[in-house]
Order: structure tokens, then sequence, then C-alpha cells
């Protein structure tokens, strides 16, 4: 286990290093985007029954915070470990594929969680927001912090430099989370866009994630806890095969 809480202990204190980069601000940013569209769409009226659309935000922008900033961990330790040449240090040691994976995902967890509890405190203190089943806010914060945590992984194994990195991200990673209603419920969308919102995983995510907080949801728990469980298995089954195979680290 030695080997393992080394490179836990080293993850984590990668970020919290430079916490006012990568806690401080990610909650900075959630509380502008709170500010500026609560205000613009305040008209707009209230997203479930007995909810201010304030409120509705709180929770798509905690968890939009944990889904990026779990991913960023994960692949920026990656690259900069892959590009300054400092991987060999950590592929030296006696450690399974196991314990990378379980390193990295749990130091990624950390960091996702103290931001999604940041902008949580400061959103209460901006508007009451109810918390109806805990259990589902603390299972969809651990399970979507996971998946990307898992996505990030799978990136920064596959980008040989930041511009591969930057593609993954805004290309994959920046449109799924935007375009899973953090800023509206898809109840509010025509047909067929509601159609394509079902067919993204991190819709799932931030529905149940909401849930937890108002008892309400656009599709039922059930399916957003099972389409989460089975995202967060096939995707933790292709890290450690990849991890376990070496791929773009042995060879």
């Amino acid at each position: 286990m030695t080997g393992f809480q080394t490179l836990l202990k080293k993850e984590i204190l990668r970020f919290w290093k430079v916490a006012f980069q990568t806690i401080a601000a990610p909650v900075l940013t959630a509380i502008l985007y709170l500010l500026i569209f609560s205000h613009v769409m305040s008209s707009s009226g209230a997203a479930f029954a007995g909810v201010t659309y304030e409120q509705f935000l709180i929770p798509g922008l905690a968890m939009m915070s944990m889904l990026q900033n779990a991913f960023a961990n994960t692949s920026s330790s990656l690259i900069q470990s892959k590009l300054t040449g400092n991987i060999i240090f950590i592929l030296l040691p006696p450690l399974t594929h196991w314990d990378y994976y379980l390193a990295y995902t749990l130091a990624a967890l950390v960091r996702a969680l103290l931001v999604g509890l940041g902008v949580f405190l400061v959103g209460v203190i901006m508007a009451h927001v109810p918390v109806a089943h805990p259990w589902a806010i603390l299972v969809f914060a651990l399970l979507g912090s996971g998946i990307l945590a898992a996505m990030g992984i799978i990136a920064g194994l596959w980008a040989e430099k930041f511009d591969q990195l930057a593609a993954f991200q805004n290309f994959i990673v920046m449109p799924l989370t935007f375009l899973a209603g953090v800023f509206y419920s898809i109840r509010s969308l025509p047909p067929f866009w509601q159609t394509v919102s079902h067919a993204n995983p991190f819709f799932y995510l931030i529905d149940g994630f909401r849930y937890g907080f108002f008892g309400q949801s656009d599709v039922a728990i059930s399916l957003s806890l099972s389409v989460t469980v089975f995202s967060f298995l096939c995707l933790s089954a292709v890290t450690l095969y990849l991890i376990k195979s070496g791929y773009k680290l042995r060879h």
C-alpha cells in the first residue's frame, strides 16, 4: 500500500499547492455563471414545481464544476508527466494497474468534491437550496467525478501534446456538459432535442444529482442511476485495460 498511498498523496498535493487556481478559480467561475444566468433567466419561470430558477441552477453548476475539474485533474497530471519525462519515475515502482487507477481517480474525486462543495456553499448563501435525498447527492457526485476522472486518464494517455488534450476537452467534454441540462430542464426543449439529450450520459448525472436536492427530476431516478453506474463501469474497465497494457506509456 505504500506505493499507492505515496502516489495518491502526490496527486492530491499537486493540485492542493495551487488551490487558488484549482479550487477557488472554478468556484468563482461557477458563481459568475450563477449571477449572470439567474439574472437573465429569472423571468423564465420555474423548471420544477416550487423551485426557483436560481435554486434549479445551483446543483447543475456544482455538478458541472465537479465533472470538469475531475477530468482536468487526471488528464493534466498525465500529460505533464509525459511531456516532462518524469512519468518514468511513476512507472518504475512495482505498482499494479489498480494502484494507478485508484490513486489518480481518488485524487480527482477529492478535488471535484472540494469544488462542488464550494459552489454549493456559496450558492446556499445566495438562494436556499433544499436537500431531499442526501444519498442521491453523494452517489451521483462520486460516480460523476469517477466517470470524468476515468475519461481524463484516457485522454491523458492518448494525448501526446496539450493541443490534443485541449481538443478532447473542447469537443467532447465541454459540449456534453453544457448540453446536459445544466442551465435548463429538457422539458422545455422540442421533442427532437429531448431525444438527443437522452442520448447524452452527462444528462443523467446532472438530473440524478438535482433529484437529490429537490426530489424531482426529468427522468426516473432509477434510469439515471442505471445509466450512470453502467457508464462508470465501462469507462473504468477501459481505463484499467489501457493502464495495464501500457498504452502510450511503455512504448
